[in-house]
């Protein structure tokens, strides 16, 4: 009776190894054809017999159900996240011993992740976010030495505005110790005077010997360090956790305290905060290390006008413009300085009366109120000049030729604005 039941026993390992083999080698063939719907359907029957599969069997087996749900390609986001984890178990399974099908995955899985980072930045040119920051965060998965695409993934989340996702990759990003620094090769083209980025050294080089450029030099790329502590405090902002966002900056500012974006990442918390004090404070401070930046001039000329400050506003736009000439919102923000004066002096106006003295002061009034609107037109038409398409500028210099008298120019304007509202 003891044989028999042994005999039995062997009887049924034997038909559950017949049936693992055929449902893998059904996978196998259907794999080879590209028929990964029945590869699919034999992975399935197959999974079924797997607690009865020694570690040879189970290999092939995560190996080829990662294959059938990849399918070259064309498998779903859910299907590749499953081959993924497949790959992974076969992985765990190979860990000791011999590995027979682990570096066949890896090679396919090298080929996910440029499939994937693909789609990612196609999906990310069509705006789809979502998808682009699932398919960058893949690639990196995959590939987690190439930190460039959980950081690609982060800013694809935030312009999808899926900010718990951006956060939660943000904080990855900085845990690993992320800074976004690399080697740039750049040399300067002799046809255009303009620099020009190589891929490598070697092909810089090249191109040097070859006299088509010059002045070769290796950079390093500007630190990503403040651009996420910035995104990661104004997700906390917009979440009402400024105390989560102060100790962001904190912890960032230990790294590297005198990184310029960084502290602009400050200086933007606490205008959110309304401190303009220490706002203008960490701008100041961003402008000595960094002397040269027209935006942190025209910031301070910004928040010298949230507080009225006339003259000191008008300072720092001057400066700008005399910085970059071609700074167009240094322009506009100006004009819109000058214009802010009318105000006060309509409301003057409006008290007056009908007295002889009334009526002197406001033309007195009126001369002043036209010397504003003289004195913003030339910053509005250099706005104009540099973006020719700004209908807000060409409406208000409408206006205010309108205003002024000036009707060959109200009509140039008016003709302007009815053609810019018309797309031409």
């Amino acid at each position: 009776m003891k044989k028999q039941v042994i005999l039995a026993l062997a009887l049924i390992i034997g038909s559950f190894s017949f049936a693992q083999k055929k449902e893998l080698k059904t996978a196998e063939k259907a794999i080879k054809s590209s028929n990964f719907a029945d590869a699919k359907a034999a992975i399935h029957a197959a999974e079924s017999l797997m607690s009865a599969m020694d570690d040879k069997t189970k290999a092939k087996f995560y190996f080829l159900k990662g294959q059938a749900l990849y399918a070259n390609g064309t498998g779903s986001n859910e299907d590749i996240d499953g081959a993924l984890e497949s790959f992974k178990m076969l992985s765990d399974v190979e860990k000791t011993g011999k590995k027979v099908y682990t570096p066949q995955a890896n090679n396919l899985k090298e080929q996910m992740g440029i499939a994937l980072v693909q789609k990612g930045t196609t999906a990310y040119g069509n705006k789809n976010f979502e998808l682009a920051a699932s398919d960058f965060e893949k690639a990196y998965r995959i590939s987690p030495t190439d930190t460039i695409f959980l950081y690609n993934a982060a800013t694809a989340a935030v312009n999808g505005k899926d900010y718990d996702a951006a956060l939660r990759i943000y904080k990855e990003l900085s845990n690993i110790g992320y800074t976004g620094v690399s080697k740039q090769y750049l040399a300067t083209e002799v046809s255009t005077g303009e620099d020009q980025a190589f891929p490598n050294e070697v092909t810089m080089n090249l191109s040097v010997k070859g006299k088509t450029h010059t002045n070769p030099r290796v950079v390093d790329s500007e630190s990503k360090i403040g651009e996420i502590a910035k995104n990661i405090t104004l997700i906390y902002i917009s979440q009402g956790k400024n105390e989560e966002a102060i100790r962001a900056i904190e912890d960032a500012k230990k790294l590297n305290p005198n990184d310029v974006n960084l502290i602009l990442a400050e200086a933007d918390l606490y205008r959110q905060m309304d401190n303009t004090e220490k706002y203008t404070e960490l701008i100041s401070k961003a402008l000595d290390l960094d002397p040269n930046n027209v935006a942190l001039v025209f910031n301070l000329g910004v928040t010298a006008a949230d507080n009225n400050d006339f003259d000191e506003a008008k300072k720092y736009y001057d400066k700008a413009i005399k910085m970059d000439p071609t700074y167009s919102n240094a322009y506009m923000n100006m004009a819109v300085l000058i214009l802010d004066q009318e105000k006060g002096i309509i409301d003057e106006m409006n008290k007056l009366g009908t007295s002889a003295a009334d009526n002197k002061k406001y033309d007195e009034l009126k001369v002043k109120r036209e010397k504003v609107y003289r004195d913003a037109t030339p910053y509005l038409s250099k706005v104009l000049e540099l973006n020719p398409k700004d209908i807000n500028a060409a409406t208000t210099l409408m206006n205010l030729y309108s205003a002024l008298d000036d009707t060959e120019n109200f009509k140039a304007m008016k003709a302007k604005v009815e053609a810019l509202k018309n797309g031409n």
